[in-house]
C-alpha cells in the first residue's frame, strides 16, 4: 500500500505507531502505509497504530483495511462511550475512561480511548490529547520482557495504567472523605462555597463509581473470553488487573456509602443543634415569662390581695426571683442550659 492510496492524517489529528517481532521493537513512528508491509513481513509481528482525533475517513480506511465492525468504527468516532468490551468477529472492541480529579473544584473530568484488538494488531483511537498515551509507551518500554506476547502485552499496558490511575482517584476521594468527617461534628455550618464542594465532590465520586463498575464489567469479559485477546502467559497479568480493578470497585462502594452516611449525620446532627438551640430559647422564655407575670399581676389598677401592704411588696418579690431561680435549675438538670 502506498502513500497515496492512504489518507493522511487530517488537521488536528496525530498518530504513532510501533511494530514488534518476537517482543523485539523493530520500528516506531512509521507512516500509517508502512502497516500492511510490517504484517506481511513476519507471521509473529504485532502492530500497534494510535490516532489521536483523526476524522471518519482516516478510521474508516483503516478499517476497511482491517476488517473492523462498522458498528464498533461507529462507537470509536463517537461521544461518552460508557468502559465495555464488545465482541465482533475477529476483533474486540474495548472501551476505557481515563479519569483524574480536580480536588480544588471537585470535579471528576474524563478522557475516552477506545480499542481495536485483533490477534496482531491493536488500534487505539483517542478523542483529544487529555490522555497522554506516552505514559503507555514507557508502561511498554519497562515491561519489554512481556514484548513477546504481541497484542496481549500491549492491551495489558494500556489497562493496567488506566486501572492504576483509578487506584490513585480512589485514595484522594478517601483523603477528602476523611476530612470532611473530622469536621463532620464542628458547630459551625457549612458556607455556601463549602457546601458546592461537598455537592460537587458527591457527584463526583458516584460518576466515578459507575466508571469502576462498567470497567470491572468489561474486564471481566476480556479475561472469560477463551478465544479472545488474551494468551495463556499473560492471563495472570490480566488477572492482576482485574484483582485492582475489583478492588478500586470495593473501595468506591465504600466511600458511596460513608458518603450517604455523612449527609445523613450532618443533617441529624444540625436537626439536634437546631432541637438543642430552641430548647434553650424555650427555656430562657419561659423563665423570663414568670417575673413578668408577676410584676404584671401586681401592677394591676385593680385591689388585689396584699394591695397597699408590705406583704404584697414580699410575695411579689419571692415569686419574681424563687420561681424563675427554680425553673433556671429545673432546665439546667435536664440539660436544656
Amino acid at each position: 500500500m502506498s502513500n497515496e492510496h492512504f489518507q493522511a492524517p487530517g488537521p488536528g489529528s496525530t498518530a504513532n505507531t510501533r511494530a514488534y517481532v518476537r517482543g523485539e521493537l523493530i520500528a516506531e513512528d512509521f507512516p500509517l502505509d508502512q502497516m500492511l508491509q510490517h504484517l506481511g513481513a513476519d507471521p509473529d509481528t504485532a502492530v500497534w497504530i494510535d490516532l489521536c482525533n483523526p476524522h471518519d475517513g482516516e478510521l474508516t480506511q483503516i478499517a476497511e483495511l482491517l476488517d473492523l465492525h462498522e458498528l464498533a468504527v461507529e462507537d470509536a468516532l463517537g461521544e461518552h462511550q460508557r468502559p465495555k468490551l464488545d465482541e465482533y468477529h475477529g476483533h474486540q472492541f474495548l472501551v476505557l475512561r481515563p479519569v483524574w480529579l480536580d480536588t480544588d473544584t471537585g470535579k471528576l473530568s474524563e478522557a475516552e480511548v477506545d480499542a481495536f484488538v485483533s490477534e496482531r494488531v491493536m488500534i487505539t483511537v483517542r478523542k483529544d490529547q487529555r490522555f497522554p498515551i506516552e505514559a503507555v509507551e514507557g508502561r511498554w518500554d519497562t515491561s519489554a520482557a512481556l514484548a513477546q506476547h504481541g497484542v496481549s502485552f500491549l492491551l495489558y499496558g494500556l489497562l493496567d495504567h488506566v486501572v492504576d490511575d483509578y487506584l490513585s482517584v480512589a485514595k484522594i476521594f478517601e483523603d477528602i472523605y476523611d476530612a470532611i468527617g473530622e469536621g463532620l461534628f464542628d458547630e459551625k455550618p457549612l458556607d455556601a462555597a463549602e457546601q458546592e464542594h461537598w455537592f460537587q465532590i458527591r457527584k463526583s465520586m458516584l460518576r466515578f463509581d459507575q466508571l469502576v463498575r462498567s470497567t470491572v464489567e468489561a474486564v471481566e469479559a476480556l479475561i472469560g473470553n477463551d478465544g479472545g485477546s488474551v494468551n495463556d502467559d499473560m492471563h495472570p497479568y490480566y488477572q492482576d488487573v482485574r484483582d485492582h480493578v475489583i478492588h478500586v470497585s470495593q473501595r468506591t462502594e465504600v466511600l458511596r456509602v460513608i458518603g450517604a452516611t455523612i449527609v445523613e449525620t450532618k443533617m441529624a446532627f444540625r436537626d439536634y443543634q437546631q432541637n438543642l438551640a430552641m430548647k434553650k430559647v424555650t427555656s430562657w422564655a419561659g423563665i423570663i415569662a414568670v417575673p413578668t407575670l408577676v410584676t404584671g399581676y401586681y401592677g394591676m389598677n385593680v385591689p388585689f390581695p396584699g394591695d397597699g401592704q408590705t406583704s404584697g411588696v414580699v410575695v411579689s418579690a419571692v415569686l419574681a426571683t424563687v420561681a424563675p431561680a427554680l425553673l433556671y435549675l429545673y432546665f439546667k438538670r435536664r440539660d436544656w442550659l
